[in-house]
């Protein structure tokens, strides 16, 4: 970078320091970097008042038989697990190869990875859980693709997202460029893409996510109709020793020509693995922001600056 360079600029000092720290973190052992990841999560659960009420509803909604108790339990494991994720993203950015392989402990449904070189494009179908980036860094090292990306607000922070996601990947996507994502595809290039997001009415329908109605991408469906491309879940886990890769085998008459049964399918699949280990999924997003009848969301408003 160049000293006129605005990433530079004073402004954006506190986010180079936090950096440098993460940098500096992720030289210790694994188990520290837990620990240290554990104790972020922490202190993000003791003042991100906002975001622990937004785990509470969406818990709510999805488990309305748990205890409170149990609850408070999940939500603060939650909060752990996000901490542990951010020191992930360090790691899947300075890492090299070898030393994350030292972590895996196995890998689920290898047979399932598509051939290398057979011209046909794979949508490989992940969510957002607390190892994302990470399970793009275990994904590539076994299937080169590239990676679709919704820019961070922080510059700093989108520079280095870019920074090394380009350098693990063939290449990165932004959101909303659709005609950059069914290139890649009908070239035979494998893209890693998370569609379990709410951004709102736009090309969603409602399908059920643990029983409640959730705006949810058509987007999977569409991209792979346009391109002819194979559909193929993955997603990460963290355990005790490391880390588990589960691949799930092609998505089998996807898609199906109806888009509502495409997204339920889907959704039925994010949900499986949430049960699995719902510590680890991402809880404190705004789900169910958007509802059918087009009514309020059921989240506390954001606070004006």
């Amino acid at each position: 970078m160049r000293p006129s360079d605005p990433l530079l600029h004073p402004c954006h000092w506190p986010s180079w320091a936090a950096l440098g720290l993460l940098r500096l973190i992720v030289l210790l052992p694994w188990p520290v970097i837990m620990a240290v990841g554990a104790g972020v999560g922490h202190l993000i659960h003791f003042f991100a008042l906002r975001r622990r009420h937004i785990a509470e509803i969406n818990l709510q909604r999805c488990f309305p038989g748990m205890a409170p108790e149990a609850r408070r339990r999940l939500i603060r494991a939650n909060f752990v697990a996000m901490g542990r994720g951010l020191m992930e993203v360090a790691m899947a950015w300075w890492w090299p190869q070898a030393r994350l392989e030292s972590l895996l402990v196995a890998i689920e449904g290898a047979e399932h990875l598509p051939p290398q070189d057979d011209g046909r494009g794979t949508i490989f179908l992940t969510a957002h859980f607390s190892s994302l980036e990470l399970s793009g860094r275990y994904l590539g090292a076994r299937r080169p693709c590239r990676a679709m990306y919704r820019p961070n607000e922080n510059p700093v922070i989108q520079a280095m997202f870019e920074r090394y996601r380009q350098a693990h990947t063939l290449g990165i996507i932004p959101r909303d460029d659709v005609r950059g994502m069914l290139r890649a595809l009908k070239a035979g290039e494998g893209v890693w893409f998370a569609p379990d997001q709410n951004y709102g009415h736009k090309g969603k329908v409602f399908a059920d996510f643990f029983g409640v109605p959730a705006a949810t991408h058509t987007a999977t469906s569409r991209f792979a109709r346009a391109s002819g491309a194979r559909v193929i879940p993955f997603v990460l886990f963290r355990e005790r020793h490391g880390y588990r890769l589960r691949i799930e085998p092609e998505l089998d008459n996807f898609p199906s020509g109806d888009d509502q049964q495409d997204a339920a399918r889907i959704n039925t699949l994010f949900e499986d693995w949430a049960r699995r280990l719902p510590a680890q999924y991402n809880w404190i997003h705004r789900r169910f922001k958007t509802r059918p009848d087009g009514g309020p969301p059921p989240y506390p408003a954001k606070r004006r600056r």
